[in-house]
């Protein structure tokens, strides 16, 4: 008589490997666009990034004397684990470089901003674009792109109202617009009428209109209040132009402010990003982020890098990264997974945020991985940064990713990826990590799964998790 106890060789899993939460992409065959030629008179690439390997030399030189005195056991970088440079270490740097320490502080600043050095508690080491920078000049063009995205950060934020400042931050990339279009020195007075247009339609835009009772003024000091629109925006103005100045984006004088070949190229580089999304199928540009992500789901890894891409030019990076997040911690799986892809394109910009959400269960997972890979770690063994707990989690919310999106044939493959050797021992240690989904991703896997035994196995696992037997 045959036995009907299933062997346990049926319910082995194979090796461990991991699969991407998101389901596979259709074969999407839209004609290729032809590779957008810059606008006349821009310097070839080459000569490019020389410009920018000339505006970050001060920080490159910071850097590399950070790789070698700072390397492993040599001394930390930073008094509190924020990046900031400890005096200790400043003063050492500025006597063996023969410079100010003020000076070695703000090319400490940049180095970080254009992803030369990368902080981790209180330990600096080169990123990639240090390593790269004498033979790539992609990765230099690309440091100085991630400084140009933050040049609200390069000059001390002005003292005027924040909620003003932040609106002025947004308008600037119609200013380099127009800065870019005009091919020359425009006059400040120009760009001021131009910031302020910008500004009132943001306000209007918002439609900040107080709706229902208004608080008392003894309470109201407890409601952020709305942007002052007494505010002068020309000493704002000044202050953006003057940061732009200082990464090497446009110059100011005489009255006038005129893009740098670098800053030009940026802008057009962004602008025609803009012009891609306008252009594509699903036009995400104008989405918000979890729509942005919807549009993104079944397009192809490179297609969907490149709708991030643009969705990201539109917007000033720290406000697409909170919308990211936001995204992030929503009911959706998939959108979890792709927010995270998205939040790769950003890269070093968006590492304080990642670094916030580490004590978030539903994200911590998704923001371990992201941060060994922007630290270097290869994306196939990134994994081992989790513990099996996270790791289990993890499978949990892609399998309902799979199961809420994807195909069963798909589902059933995910099994590959778990880390538990046999079935049983991933069913034990999935209904330990007390995942929200666990119950419907059991029921679906036990549906999709050909195998009687391995499928009767999920049921009972699922049944267990649903009435909290052991």
């Amino acid at each position: 008589m045959t036995s009907r106890i299933p062997r346990d060789s049926r319910l082995r899993l194979v090796r461990p490997r991991p699969l991407a939460a998101a389901p596979q992409a259709i074969n999407q065959r839209r004609p290729r666009r032809p590779a957008p030629r810059p606008p006349e008179g821009t310097p070839a690439r080459s000569e490019l990034a020389g410009m920018a390997r000339s505006v970050l030399a001060g920080a490159a030189r910071v850097a590399r004397w950070a790789d070698s005195a700072l390397g492993p056991g040599r001394g930390s970088a930073t008094a509190d684990g924020k990046a900031t440079l400890s005096d200790a270490t400043a003063a050492h740097a500025a006597r063996e470089l023969g410079l100010t320490v003020a000076k070695v502080r703000a090319d400490w600043d940049t180095a970080r901003l254009a992803g030369l050095i990368e902080v981790h508690g209180d330990t600096a080491r080169p990123g990639w674009r240090l390593r790269a920078w004498n033979r790539d000049d992609s990765a230099v063009l690309r440091g100085w792109v991630a400084l140009f995205d933050a040049w609200s950060l390069a000059q001390p934020e002005p003292a005027e109202e924040p909620a003003v400042v932040a609106e002025v931050v947004s308008a600037m990339p119609q200013v380099l617009s127009f800065l870019q279009l005009s091919a020359g020195p425009v006059p400040v007075a120009q760009l001021l009428d131009l910031l302020e247009q910008r500004v009132t339609e943001l306000r209007t835009e918002r439609c900040e209109v107080p709706y229902g009772p208004r608080p008392e003024p003894a309470t109201a000091g407890a409601v952020p209040s709305a942007p002052d629109p007494d505010t002068p925006l020309a000493p704002l103005l000044d202050w953006a132009l003057h940061a732009l100045a200082s990464v090497g984006a446009l110059t100011c004088g005489d009255g006038h402010a005129t893009l740098t070949p670098l800053g030009s190229w940026a802008v057009w580089v962004k602008l025609e990003q803009i012009c891609v999304a306008a252009q594509s199928p699903a036009g995400n540009i104008e989405q918000s982020a979890e729509g942005m992500l919807r549009g993104c789901a079944r397009l192809r890894p490179n297609a969907a890098r490149d709708e991030y891409r643009a969705w990201l030019a539109a917007r000033p990076v720290g406000s697409a990264v909170a919308e990211l997040l936001g995204a992030a911690r929503g009911e959706d799986a998939l959108l979890r997974g792709l927010a995270f892809d998205a939040l790769r394109v950003v890269g070093a910009p968006a590492e304080p945020d990642v670094r916030g959400v580490l004590d978030e269960p539903t994200l911590r997972p998704y923001a371990l991985l992201w941060l060994a890979e922007h630290d270097g770690a290869d994306p196939e063994d990134a994994h081992e940064v989790l513990t099996r707990p996270e790791a289990t989690w993890l499978w949990v919310d892609t399998a309902a990713a799979v199961a809420d999106h994807g195909e069963a044939p798909l589902l059933v493959r995910h099994l590959e990826s778990a880390v538990q050797p046999t079935v049983p021992a991933l069913l034990d240690e999935v209904r330990a990590v007390g995942h929200p989904r666990t119950v419907q991703v059991l029921v679906a896997l036990a549906a999709a799964h050909p195998d009687p035994a391995l499928a009767k196995a999920v049921r009972r696992a699922a049944f267990q998790v649903h009435t909290g037997a052991g």
